[in-house]
């Protein structure tokens, strides 16, 4: 699926099923909302928190995928092509960090 299929698969989702978009505000309520379940995921999985009985069967994937669902919301009800938007935002980091990262001594092995 690209990234075009994926904003008209939710925006049919959205007629569909969700009646209609929640304002950006509210969605960006929810994105942060989403972030954090991400968060608590890692923090139990990779870091040094343990997991609560309620959060053994939260999957990352699943909660990434609510992060990208409302992420894709939010570019749809403000007219943003994420397709272009990427592309866009990748060549600005090749320009910028063009040696960057290859000059960073944290990153050498």
């Amino acid at each position: 699926m690209t990234l075009q299929e994926a904003q008209t698969a939710v925006d049919q989702w959205i007629q569909t099923n969700g009646v209609r978009y929640f304002n950006e505000l509210t969605n960006m309520a929810i994105l942060t909302e989403e972030v954090g379940e991400v968060a608590r995921i890692i923090a139990r999985k990779y870091g040094e928190q343990s997991f609560k009985p309620s959060d053994r069967d939260k999957e990352l994937a699943d909660e990434l995928a609510d992060v990208l669902f409302v992420l894709i919301c939010i570019a749809n009800q403000t007219n943003i092509n994420l397709t272009e938007a990427l592309l866009k935002n990748l060549d600005k980091k090749t320009t910028r960090d063009a040696q960057r990262h290859i000059n960073n001594e944290k990153l050498k092995d």
